[in-house]
């Protein structure tokens, strides 16, 4: 994809195509698992279709893939602990809690990024800046937001919860930082790597006892799925390597639900619950204040 002009606006453009393409893959994501191909195997899908972005980055840098240990080290750490998050969140936490309280504490995983940027990556923001952030961090949970279905549960789903919080929260951060030693394409790359070595973890967690549909509603309906995901995150790296994390993060973090609430509202005609509709709202005005801010 060719560059933009402005190498002050790459962040913005490459963080807008994240959230455009998560906002989708959030609105169609329960599709395959309804249709009766479990969450362990979707992971399996999902990682391989990072296959294809990461094989197409490398070829736009004649593959001059970053082998030193450095990279390598980097390029692992985040691809595991967005793979390893994505694996814990939903055989983990999912399976032992409840949705309503998970994803809100999930969520918020750009408040670990923010702390980390600024402590040691020495990132700072405007005033106008830092309320934009601020308000994207409070939209975040709002668009979380889901109703009580009166499941009970212990405390496990929060240990996972926190985990995942911290996996994601520390992923981004890395990303940030590994983007000022290596190029954005090798960085990608290893967190496809990353996300195939935990493939037979998701596979050996997989009840194949129970139908699986194997059909079009299944894998390959979970492969047109994920793959937007993975577009995206690809797109995420390479707003890291030209936007500050402190405002890249909550941005992606919170735009992305918006367009999958509207979606969803349009796909299933169901109105979003006032809490979500007030997430949304501090959610635009911050993607408006963070748009002007510069990366």
């Amino acid at each position: 994809m060719a560059l933009l002009k402005s190498e002050k606006h790459h962040w913005l453009f490459y963080a807008m195509i994240t959230t455009l393409f998560w906002g989708v893959w959030g609105a169609l994501i329960d599709y395959p698992q309804k249709s009766g191909f479990p969450e362990t195997l979707i992971y399996v899908v999902w990682s391989v279709t990072m296959i294809i972005p990461a094989l197409i980055a490398l070829k736009r840098i004649n593959w001059k893939l970053d082998k030193d240990k450095g990279s390598i080290f980097w390029g692992l750490i985040i691809g595991l602990t967005g793979a390893g998050g994505q694996l814990i969140l939903f055989t983990g936490a999912i399976a032992h809690g409840p949705a309503y309280l998970i994803f809100p504490i999930v969520s918020l995983s750009p408040v670990i990024t923010i702390i980390l940027s600024v402590l040691l990556l020495k990132e700072h923001a405007s005033r106008k800046g830092w309320i934009g952030i601020g308000l994207a961090i409070i939209a975040i949970p709002f668009l979380s937001y889901q109703r009580h279905s009166g499941q009970s549960a212990g405390f496990l789903w929060l240990i996972y919860a926190l985990l995942v919080f911290f996996a994601w929260g520390l992923q981004a951060y890395c990303m940030r930082f590994a983007n000022k030693r290596m190029n954005a394409e090798s960085i990608f790359f290893y967190m496809m790597i990353g996300g195939l070595i935990l493939v037979p973890i998701a596979i050996f967690m997989t009840d194949f006892s129970k139908p699986i549909d194997w059909g079009i509603k299944g894998p390959y309906a979970a492969f047109v799925i994920q793959i937007l995901n993975s577009i995206g995150a690809l797109m995420l790296v390479y707003a890291f390597r030209y936007g500050k994390a402190i405002i890249v993060s909550p941005l992606t973090n919170a735009a992305a639900p918006v367009i999958t609430v509207i979606i969803s509202l349009v796909l299933y005609q169901v109105f979003p619950y006032y809490i979500i509709l007030i997430g949304m709202i501090l959610a635009v005005i911050s993607m408006f204040i963070l748009a002007f801010e510069e990366g």
